[in-house]
């Protein structure tokens, strides 16, 4: 098992994004991955929703190496399996997969004594209490605004933000249909750190859009 090691801890996380396969204008994963890397991300999602256990595997067992030698913090969307045996150091679940499953602790499926975390998606206050509760070692708050990637969810709005602000303990990111348009009034409501799937994978240069959200993410600095 290969352990993959960060640059920082996850608190001083600011700017995590995604390798999405259903995003396939943005490249091969592995140079995606450094290009992420060179635009300041921090965690990089790995996200194969329609891809088979065994081609998720294969990926993460490749991506692995590549973000531990940029200090990334690789996340590994649903298969939580996978990253527990690779030793991804995150694996993500949203609130059907966790809570829905009839989960209550992370420490259900997350061995012990295994460098692998769990991120938990919070839909609103009450799935934050839990997800925190659950064990968490962070949470993704959203979706802050409609967003192509999860169509279906319901804009979770500024408000839920600001009440994150408030009330949340563990390190949160923002996430939905977040763009650089729509930043300055997500770190106005209280986020320093965000989630960005489409608006850095449907740019024509991605490491450039990367370094965008990640200099007006530096000029509003960490703590309110």
């Amino acid at each position: 098992m290969r352990v993959g090691m960060m640059r920082k801890p996850l608190s001083d996380c600011r700017l995590y994004a995604f390798i999405d396969l259903g995003f396939p204008r943005a490249g091969a994963p592995e140079l995606l991955l450094r290009q992420l890397a060179d635009g300041g991300a921090d965690l990089v999602q790995l996200r194969a929703k329609t891809a088979l256990a065994g081609e998720v595997r294969s990926l993460a067992d490749r991506l692995l190496p590549l973000a531990e030698q940029a200090g990334i913090g690789l996340v590994l969307n649903d298969h939580w399996r996978i990253a527990c045996e690779l030793g991804v150091p995150f694996a993500h679940l949203g609130e059907e997969d966790f809570f829905g499953a009839g989960l209550k602790r992370a420490s259900q499926i997350l061995p012990p004594d295994g460098p692998t975390r769990l991120g938990l998606t919070a839909c609103g206050p009450d799935a934050a209490r839990r997800s925190e509760e659950a064990g968490a070692a962070y949470l993704g708050i959203g979706p802050v605004f409609a967003t192509a990637t999860k169509p279906e969810a319901q804009p979770a709005s500024l408000d839920f933000v600001r009440w994150a602000a408030g009330h949340v303990q563990r390190p949160w990111f923002a996430i939905g249909g977040i763009t650089l348009e729509t930043l300055d009034r997500v770190l106005e409501a209280g986020a320093r750190r965000i989630c960005v799937i489409s608006a850095i994978l449907n740019a024509p240069d991605v490491a450039r859009a990367c370094q965008a959200f990640r200099r007006r993410l530096d000029s509003a600095g960490l703590v309110i």
